[in-house]
């Protein structure tokens, strides 16, 4: 079986891939109310939202990333078929993170072999961070 994040959901429903049916209200509902549903529920919705649509139209392939304490690990060719070169953390333009935050995503991600970037929404922007040894 198939386990699909909010936002996944929302991209496929908006994508017209699938449709969601509220058993509750007995209809289907429509992008706009799920996306209001998403907002509710899931915190910086729309701003991951942003991120996660603008890395899957480049091709790649985001997925929760919970467990590496970021909002995303991305794949190149998806889950099982190659490690994630990378993990995503959503900053939106009105946030804030120390140096102290940035070395300890860099440290985390450098244990697991993966690169630690920062997603702008506003600008769908990325920034790499790696370790440099002079």
């Amino acid at each position: 079986p198939s386990e699909l994040s909010l936002i996944e959901a929302y991209f496929l429903l908006e994508n017209e891939m699938i449709t969601i049916f509220d058993v509750k209200k007995n209809k289907f509902l429509t992008s706009k109310e799920f996306f209001e549903i998403g907002q509710q529920i899931h915190h910086k919705f729309e701003e991951k939202y942003i991120i996660y649509k603008d890395l899957r139209q480049k091709g790649y392939i985001p997925r929760p990333g919970l467990k590496f304490g970021a909002d995303f690990v991305v794949y190149k060719k998806g889950p099982g078929l190659e490690h994630s070169p990378f993990i995503a953390h959503v900053l939106p333009h009105d946030s804030k993170i120390s140096a102290t935050d940035i070395v300890r995503a860099g440290r985390l991600a450098t244990s697991v072999r993966k690169k630690f970037v920062i997603a702008n929404p506003l600008t769908a922007s990325y920034y790499f961070f790696e370790w440099f040894k002079p």
